[in-house]
């Protein structure tokens, strides 16, 4: 298993590429790649050919390991929301909520989520559909079911629901780029995701995720309100934390696990209004002037379905907050 440190993690790249380039362009393929072609011949009808030659032409993409190991959502809270919250993407999404409104609102009414968190993941993801990834989405998903053991698991999983997704789609497999981690889109939805989630909003008949800005709206409208998203109710809420009892209930995860109330009575003091009986988890995050506390609440923790990160979700949830002030400027100006 690779482990962390820059040494090891070079040593960990170097076997996963030599790994993996012992199975490509070979007679032979490794064993564990003939298990998982077994696995969908059987489970899926798959042909087992088709599979091999698939799998012969692909590339080792040592990237691949490389960016899985050191996550951009690794760096301190600070760093990371000056990368996001930022006038490119406020502008951007400004921009994108204006020209595809009326889905936006659509999808509010029938979803429950805010158009401001809808912009603001797709600002985050892509910078409204710009930069949908360079990789080679099979080739990134072979990497990491194969070679990058801490999530293979994960990893063979969605390069399972990849190649059913290409089957009932029709698209070409080999030529379907997106991230790292084989996510696809201007949502980057993982393949799993996508078939689970992605809608077809704008009535064409299929759901579209990297053409059609319609689809991308009602699909992570429909995943948030999958994980359970409350309409109406905050995300989060800024807090103050003290006493010996704060390193124990950071410690209990990101899932809400206490009322507010209880969560008081520990030493966290919520900095504004907020229900007593919410159920609630503190987190804590790398500020310039030091550590920053809040409480998130169920729709916060939804967030983190989409990006385990409490970074992530904060900078979609200060963004989307960006968005709104600023929609709200434009039409209180132009009188709208």
């Amino acid at each position: 298993m690779c482990a962390s440190g820059l040494r090891r993690l070079i040593a960990c790249v170097a076997l996963a590429v030599a790994a993996y380039a012992a199975g490509a362009g070979a007679a032979t393929l490794r064993p564990e790649v003939e298990s998982f072609i077994d696995e969908m011949a059987v489970k899926h009808g798959f042909e087992r050919g088709a599979l091999r030659a698939l799998f012969r032409r692909l590339e080792p993409r040592p990237a691949v390991i490389r960016a899985m190991s050191t996550p951009g959502t690794a760096r301190p809270w600070h760093e990371f929301r000056a990368l996001y919250i930022e006038e490119r993407r406020i502008a951007g999404g400004v921009e994108f909520w204006r020209r595809n409104a009326s889905a936006l609102s659509r999808a509010a009414r029938e979803f429950g989520v805010p158009e401001e968190i809808i912009v603001a993941t797709i600002g985050v993801e892509t910078v409204y559909g710009r930069n949908t990834g360079r990789f080679k989405v099979l080739e990134a998903l072979a990497m990491l079911a194969f070679d990058y053991p801490p999530r293979a698991a994960l990893f063979r999983a969605e390069l399972e629901q990849f190649l059913l997704l290409a089957r009932e789609t029709g698209f070409d497999a080999r030529g379907i780029r997106g991230s790292y981690a084989g996510a696809m889109g201007i949502p980057q939805f993982l393949p799993s995701s996508y078939r689970k989630y992605a809608v077809d909003f704008d009535g064409d008949g299929r759901a579209d995720l990297w053409n059609s800005a319609a689809d991308a709206i009602g699909s992570v409208a429909n995943y948030y309100r999958a994980y359970g998203w409350r309409s109406g109710v905050p995300v989060i809420v800024p807090a103050r934390a003290e006493g010996d009892a704060i390193e124990a209930v950071l410690a209990q995860g990101i899932k809400p696990h206490s009322s507010i109330a209880e969560l008081r009575a520990r030493g966290v003091q919520p900095l504004s209004e907020a229900d007593e009986s919410s159920l609630a988890t503190l987190v804590r995050v790398e500020a310039e002037t030091g550590p920053e506390y809040w409480l998130g609440l169920q729709n916060f923790y939804v967030i983190t379905r989409y990006n385990r990160s409490v970074n992530y979700a904060l900078a979609v949830y200060g963004l989307a907050r960006e968005l709104r002030a600023r929609i709200g400027e434009a039409a209180l100006h132009t009188g709208s």
